[in-house]
């Protein structure tokens, strides 16, 4: 039976792919925490990056690895602390996840990290580019945080199997994107952002589960590797959509762009701008989705 390490198990991608992973029965699942936190079915081990402690025997009996940990994006206003926190939260923990690749003994086979589809920029035209994984990256914040993980995730051993994963907006009815816009409109008081224009490379969450399982068992898979549905929506189609299924109607006017900057800060980018990204290279991989129409993985999700 395969024994997969995941960092950042207990969050909104971590936790799902651990139940997915444990349901098939072909897979031993194991956790780096901090908290050390028992969790049913799953060893846990602890690790303290800014300690530089871990239980070295967590790498010792992993055949593959899953970084995701990281500090939310959204957690906290960017300030100038919170962003390096952002940052280093990545980039420290991988290279402190390469270092002990490097010095133990292990059987480490494949590596599989995290990064996001915010690397390729906030749009600022009408225009919205179709991003593919070769195309350069953004110059804004979140693609800086992008840019400087996918440069540790780089580090990993020649010999290990690497595949980077670019996330897109989750759709999960445990957190994330899909909770915060459904707030509102369960309130009565859901309306779309800005003029509703930007582009939403959204993919549900079992479908992006089931990306990384196949980047555990499919050993062509290396580089980089978009995670979006194929058929993404705005931002006022997408709260369309939410309001549809739990049977809302929206009849506030948008909230005016100047109106979220005041409210969220440098962080209302993330919200306002598009990013519009290629399904085409995970396809080609032989992945197939189970959810290519927003409303049905909204549906699956809420009804």
């Amino acid at each position: 039976m395969k024994k997969v390490l995941i960092t950042g198990g207990s969050g909104l991608v971590g936790s799902r792919l651990t139940e997915l992973l444990l349901a098939s029965g072909n897979y031993e699942v194991m956790h780096l925490s901090r908290s050390g936190r028992h969790i049913p079915g799953v060893t846990v081990y602890e690790w303290d990056v800014e300690a530089g402690e871990m239980e070295e025997e967590a790498i010792q009996k992993a055949d593959c690895i899953i970084h995701l940990a990281g500090t939310g994006i959204m957690e906290k206003a960017w300030i100038d602390s919170q962003k390096e926190k952002i940052i280093e939260s990545r980039t420290l923990s991988t290279a402190f996840l390469v270092e002990k690749l490097t010095v133990l003994d292990h059987h480490v086979k494949t590596y599989i990290g995290a990064s996001a589809i915010g690397y390729y920029g906030i749009e600022e035209s009408d225009e919205t580019i179709l991003h593919h994984e070769e195309d350069a990256a953004g110059s804004d914040f979140l693609a800086q945080v992008c840019v400087e993980w996918e440069k540790a995730h780089a580090e990993v051993p020649s010999n290990i199997r690497s595949a980077v994963i670019r996330i897109g907006i989750v759709l999960s009815d445990k957190g994330g994107a899909l909770v915060e816009i459904a707030k509102p409109i369960k309130a009565w008081a859901g309306a779309a952002l800005g003029d509703g224009n930007q582009v939403v490379s959204w993919i549900h969450i079992d479908d992006l589960c089931r990306i990384f399982i196949k980047a555990i068992k499919d050993e062509k898979m290396t580089g980089i590797y978009n995670a979006v549905a194929p058929n993404p929506v705005t931002n006022a189609e997408l709260t369309r959509i939410i309001a549809n299924s739990l049977d809302k109607p929206l009849f506030l006017p948008n909230v005016p762009e100047p109106a979220m900057y005041l409210l969220l800060g440098q962080q209302a980018e993330s919200v306002l701008r598009s990013i519009k990204a290629s399904e085409d290279k995970i396809v080609k991989a032989g992945f197939e989705f189970d959810f290519v129409d927003a409303q049905k993985a909204v549906d699956d999700l809420y009804k």
